[in-house]
C-alpha cells in the first residue's frame, strides 16, 4: 500500500520545530502547591437561602480566599475576591462562597438546566475527593441564578485516548455527568456580586468513617468578562478541576454512618398509535414498579428495582453509517449510570467489555423489559466492589429469549498513589433456550501509576462462548505521560478473531492497532492577541491477523485560541483503508482496493460565553477512491437563562466509484425552565437515509433529580411509501422518593 513516508517525517519534523519554536513564547513552569483547610463543626445550621454576606453562622468562618488562574494569566492571583467557607454536621455538608465582582452588570447567567455547562457563565465549582485515593470524587457547582450541576468523577475524569474521529455520539472518559444526586443550592445577587450556599446531605456521598478523616478538595471559579478559570489548589496547563492528584486537603473530619433508605415507587400510563407495514395498533397501557436505595455503610450502597422503567428518559440522537464499523451510543438510563465508572475495563468507545446498553435494549434499539435487579457498590476501604444481576423479559415475536446479566467488579486503589489493579466478570444466560446460549467475559486491569506526570494502563481480557475455542482474547497497554501542557500517549491494542464480549461493545473487531498521540499546550506571552497554541500530532493503525493493513490515520494539527474563547484548528488527515471485502454505505458498494488520500480539517468555534454562538467543522479530501466533504455545524441560541436552543446540521457528501451518497442529518433541541426544578424539553431531528422523522418532548417537574412528575410525547414517522411508519405515542410517570431512613 502507497503510503506518504517522507511527508509524514516531514510533517513529524515540522511539528516538534513549531513546539520548540513557540515554546520560547510560553508560561513559567507550574510550580505545585497543596494548600490545606480544617472545617469547622457547627451546632448552629445556616439558612440555606444564598444571603451569605449576613448569615452569622457563617461569618464565624474564616474564609479560604486565594485564587489562582489558569486562564487567562496563568499563576496570577484571581483578578476578583473570592470567599469560600467551610462547615458540616453530623448529618449535612455546607459550603458557601461569595463572588465579589467589581462590576455585577457583566455576571453572565446562560443556562437554568441541571448539568448544563458551566464553563460557558460566571460559575463556581468543587470536588470532593471523599476516599481521598487520588483517583475518584464528586463534583458540584452553580451559577449565580442557582442551577445544579453534579457529577461522578472517576479515574480522574480520564478516559481512552485518541479515539475514532468518525465515531459519534457519547461521552467518554471518567466523567459521569448523569449522576444526579439529592442536594439543595441558592444563590444571590447585588451589588458586591454574586453568593451562593450549598447543603449536600452526607447520605449523598460515599466515604469511610471516622475521626479526623481527610478528603481531597479543590475549588473553580469562572469569571465570564474575563474569560477567566481560577482554582484553590493550582494546576499545571493541560488539567481541570478533576485531577485530584494534585488537589487540596479538607482535614479534620468526623464522620459516622449515616443512615439513607430510600423508596422510589412509579406509577405509569402510555397510549400509543401506530400505523407499520402489517397494519394498525392502538393501545393503552397501564404500569407500576419500585426501585429501594439503601447505604450497607457509607461507602457501600444496595439498589433494588423492579419492573424498571425509563419513560422519561431522552432519546438516542440519531446517527448514519458512512464506514464499516459500528456505533455508539451513550448510557441515559440513571440506574445504570449511578457507580458506572467502577464497571468500566476496557478502551472507552472502541473495547468495552461491559456495556450497560445491551441489558434492556435490543440489537435494534428496541426496549426490551426489564423484570428487575439489583446492584451492589461502593467501596470497602481502599477496595472498589460492584456487583449487578438483572433479569430482562422475553420477546416472543422477536425472538428474544428471558436473558439473566451479571457483572462482579472489585478494583483496588494503593494507599497515597494512582495506582490500581482490578478484575471483573460478566455473564450472559439464556433461559428457556434448549442450545443453553450464554457468553461470557474475563479480564484482569491495572494502572501503574509513576509519579504524578505519568503512568502504565493495561487489560488482559478472555471471552467464553459455545463453538468459540481460539483467538477469543483482547488486551490493551499503554504508556501516559502528561504534565505542563505536554501529553505523551504510545498504546497497543488487539482483539482477538474469537472475543466474543456480548454484554460489551466493540467497534469493530479482529485487529491489531498501534497508537501515538504527541500533545503541546503552550500559553503564550508577549505574542500579540492570541492566548495559546496547541500543536499536536497522532497516529493509529490497524492491522488484521494476516497484517494486512486495514486502515491508519495520521493527525497533524494546532489549535489557535484567542482569550474570549474563540478558536480555529487546522489540521491535515493522512489515511490509507485497505478493504478485502467489498462492503456497502447506503446502498452504495465500495469495491476491494487499497485506498489512500489526504484530508483537510478546519474547525471554528466562536466565543461560547455569548447568547448566539457556533461551531463548524469541515473536512475536505479522498474517500474510499473518491471524494468527501462533510460539514458538522452547531448553533446555540439562549434568551436568558430559561430558554436554550441548539441547532445540529451534519452533511456529508461522498462521490465513490459506484455513487454519490449525500446524508444529512438535522436536530433542533429546544429547553425552557420554569424553575430550576420544572421543564419542558423537546428533540426534533431529521434523517435523509432513513427518511425518519422524529420527535421526543419532555415535561418535568422534579421532587428529587430522578422523581416527579414526567409526561413524554414521541412521534416518529417514515416517509418512505415502501417501508411505512407512522408511530406515536404518550406517556405519563409519577414517581415519589420516600425518605424512609
Amino acid at each position: 500500500m502507497r503510503y506518504p513516508k517522507k511527508f509524514l517525517k516531514f510533517s513529524v519534523i515540522l511539528f516538534f520545530l513549531f513546539a520548540i519554536i513557540f515554546q520560547s513564547y510560553g508560561q513559567e513552569e507550574f510550580i505545585e502547591t497543596r494548600p490545606e483547610i480544617n472545617i469547622v463543626y457547627i451546632n448552629d445550621e445556616p439558612i440555606i437561602d444564598g444571603e451569605v454576606i449576613n448569615d452569622e453562622v457563617w461569618n464565624s468562618i474564616i474564609p479560604i480566599t486565594s485564587m489562582t488562574q489558569i486562564t487567562p494569566n496563568f499563576g496570577e492571583p484571581s483578578s476578583e475576591k473570592t470567599e469560600i467557607r467551610l462547615a458540616y454536621t453530623n448529618k449535612t455538608f455546607y459550603i458557601s462562597v461569595i463572588g465579589f465582582d467589581n462590576d455585577p452588570s457583566k455576571i453572565v447567567v446562560s443556562d437554568s438546566r441541571r448539568d448544563a455547562n458551566l464553563n460557558d457563565e460566571d460559575s463556581f465549582l468543587f470536588i470532593l475527593d471523599t476516599y481521598n485515593d487520588f483517583q475518584n470524587g464528586f463534583l458540584f457547582g452553580t451559577n449565580a441564578d442557582g442551577m445544579q450541576y453534579d457529577a461522578q468523577i472517576d479515574n480522574e475524569g480520564v478516559g481512552g485516548f485518541n479515539q475514532n474521529a468518525r465515531q459519534k455520539g457519547g461521552t467518554l472518559g471518567g466523567t459521569n455527568l448523569n449522576w444526579d444526586a439529592s442536594w439543595e443550592v441558592k444563590t444571590s445577587k447585588g451589588d458586591f456580586g454574586w453568593s451562593a450556599e450549598f447543603s449536600i446531605p452526607l447520605r449523598s456521598l460515599r466515604f469511610l468513617p471516622g475521626e479526623n478523616k481527610t478528603w481531597g478538595l479543590n475549588f473553580q471559579r469562572n469569571i465570564s468578562k474575563n474569560s477567566e478559570i481560577s482554582y484553590w489548589a493550582s494546576l499545571p496547563l493541560g488539567f481541570d478541576i478533576k485531577r485530584v492528584s494534585i488537589a487540596g486537603k479538607l482535614k479534620g473530619l468526623d464522620l459516622k454512618n449515616p443512615k439513607n433508605l430510600k423508596v422510589i415507587p412509579y406509577s405509569l400510563s402510555n397510549a400509543s398509535y401506530q400505523i407499520l407495514e402489517k397494519g394498525k395498533n392502538v393501545s393503552l397501557d397501564l404500569d407500576s414498579g419500585f426501585d429501594i436505595k439503601y447505604s450497607l455503610t457509607p461507602g457501600l450502597t444496595l439498589d433494588l428495582t423492579y419492573n424498571t422503567d425509563f419513560a422519561q428518559v431522552e432519546v438516542d440522537e440519531q446517527q448514519i453509517n458512512l464506514d464499516r464499523f459500528n456505533l455508539f451510543f451513550p448510557e441515559k438510563r440513571a440506574f445504570f449510570l449511578e457507580n458506572a465508572g467502577q464497571f468500566s475495563v476496557g478502551s472507552p468507545g472502541e473495547v468495552d467489555l461491559f456495556f450497560s446498553r445491551r441489558i434492556g435494549i435490543g440489537d435494534e434499539g428496541q426496549l426490551v423489559p426489564i423484570k428487575g435487579g439489583g446492584r451492589i457498590s461502593g467501596k470497602i476501604g481502599q477496595t472498589n466492589v460492584g456487583f449487578l444481576n438483572m433479569v430482562t423479559d422475553e420477546v416472543s415475536d422477536q425472538n428474544i429469549f428471558e436473558n439473566n446479566f451479571s457483572v462482579a467488579r472489585v478494583n483496588h486503589d494503593f494507599n497515597n498513589s494512582r495506582s490500581s489493579l482490578g478484575m471483573i466478570y460478566v455473564g450472559k444466560n439464556e433461559i428457556g433456550n434448549a442450545n443453553n446460549e450464554y457468553n461470557k467475559v474475563y479480564a484482569l486491569d491495572g494502572k501503574l501509576a509513576l509519579g504524578k506526570k505519568a503512568d502504565i494502563t493495561g487489560f488482559f481480557s478472555k471471552s467464553n462462548s459455545p463453538d468459540i475455542n481460539s483467538s477469543d482474547h483482547s488486551f490493551k497497554l499503554s504508556a501516559n505521560y502528561n504534565w505542563n501542557g505536554w501529553r505523551i500517549n504510545a498504546g497497543y491494542t488487539e482483539v482477538g478473531e474469537g472475543f466474543n464480549p456480548e454484554v460489551g461493545f466493540l467497534m469493530r473487531s479482529a485487529f491489531k492497532k498501534p497508537e501515538f498521540l504527541v500533545f503541546k499546550q503552550i500559553r503564550l506571552k508577549d505574542f500579540g492577541s492570541l492566548l495559546e497554541i496547541r500543536p499536536h500530532v497522532a497516529h493509529r493503525s490497524y492491522f488484521d491477523f494476516q497484517d494486512r493493513l486495514v486502515s491508519s490515520w495520521t493527525h497533524i494539527d494546532n489549535h489557535w485560541v484567542w482569550p474570549s474563547g474563540f478558536e480555529i484548528h487546522t489540521g491535515i488527515n493522512i489515511t490509507s483503508e485497505g478493504v478485502f471485502e467489498s462492503f456497502k454505505i447506503s446502498d452504495v458498494e465500495v469495491p476491494t482496493g487499497e485506498y489512500y488520500h489526504q484530508e483537510f480539517q478546519l474547525y471554528i468555534q466562536s466565543n461560547r460565553n455569548t447568547a448566539l454562538n457556533y461551531t463548524n467543522r469541515t473536512v475536505i479530501g479522498g474517500y474510499y477512491g473518491g471524494d468527501r466533504l462533510l460539514f458538522s455545524n452547531n448553533i446555540n441560541y439562549r434568551i436568558g437563562n430559561k430558554f436554550n436552543s441548539t441547532l445540529n446540521l451534519d452533511y456529508t457528501k461522498l462521490s465513490l466509484e459506484n455513487g454519490d451518497i449525500n446524508a444529512l442529518i438535522t436536530g433542533l433541541k429546544l429547553s425552557y425552565s420554569f424553575t430550576p426544578k420544572m421543564y419542558l424539553q423537546s428533540l426534533i431531528q431529521y434523517n435523509n437515509v432513513t427518511n425518519i422523522t422524529s420527535v421526543n418532548t419532555r415535561f418535568g417537574m422534579l421532587q428529587t433529580a430522578n422523581s416527579g412528575l414526567f409526561i413524554v410525547v414521541n412521534f416518529i414517522r417514515d416517509s418512505d411509501w415502501f417501508d411505512y411508519i407512522d408511530s406515536r405515542s404518550v406517556s405519563v410517570k409519577y414517581s415519589y422518593q420516600f425518605d424512609v431512613l
